[in-house]
């Protein structure tokens, strides 16, 4: 079904009072995401399913997940003198991503109706975590920092770019294959150590 079919099918159901789908989280939480509030974002569901989520679609060298990729942009924007907000949205960058997958570049470009959604979520966990109100000159920033990661990325741990020459970073990147349990903790652990930060 075309993506206008599906929304226009969806909203038909609300009409006609049938129950929305609803998504589960690993901590239990059950929601529809196309109505995502913030109070049902989980910084421990986004850890947890960032740290299984591998980047790239799958094509890496090894396990290299979007959850080490998101600390290592923060640790990047952090090496950089950014402030605790900039370092947070860093880490956050691809958060939506715990709840609607990943999707590669070259395909996500051409989903107009899901890059709304995307956006729509975000949106929400950036409200969730005091960052709805980042201006469009601090979006500029993690998404450099996004594109100039993944450029180190291309380079090291995907077959085919050999000839590549990624962009230089003034941080040194884990690009290790680590226990998902390990990642989770270490996103969690530095999420929660922002947040206090900014509310201090």
């Amino acid at each position: 079904m075309p993506a206008d079919g599906w929304m226009s099918a969806r909203k038909q159901s609300k009409k006609e009072g049938q129950t929305p789908m609803r998504m589960n989280t690993y901590t239990g939480k059950r929601f529809d995401p196309m109505q995502m509030t913030p109070e049902e974002v989980s910084l421990r569901d986004i850890a947890h399913a960032l740290s299984l989520l591998c980047r790239g679609g799958g094509h890496m060298k090894y396990f290299y997940t979007v959850g080490l990729h998101s600390l290592n942009c923060a640790r990047e924007a952090a090496s950089r003198g950014w402030s605790d907000r900039l370092v947070l949205a860093c880490l956050l960058h691809d958060a939506s991503e715990a709840y609607l997958s990943d999707i590669i570049r070259p395909v996500k470009v051409h989903l107009s109706n899901y890059l709304e959604i995307e956006d729509q979520i975000m949106q929400t966990i950036l409200t969730h975590f005091h960052l709805g109100d980042l201006t469009p000159e601090e979006h500029a920033l993690w998404h450099q920092i996004d594109d100039e990661m993944l450029s180190q990325e291309l380079k090291s741990l995907m077959n085919g770019e050999h000839e590549m020459v990624p962009v230089p970073l003034t941080s040194e990147p884990d690009f290790r294959e680590r226990p998902h349990e390990e990642v989770e903790e270490e996103f969690y652990q530095l999420a929660e150590s922002l947040v206090q930060k900014m509310q201090a």
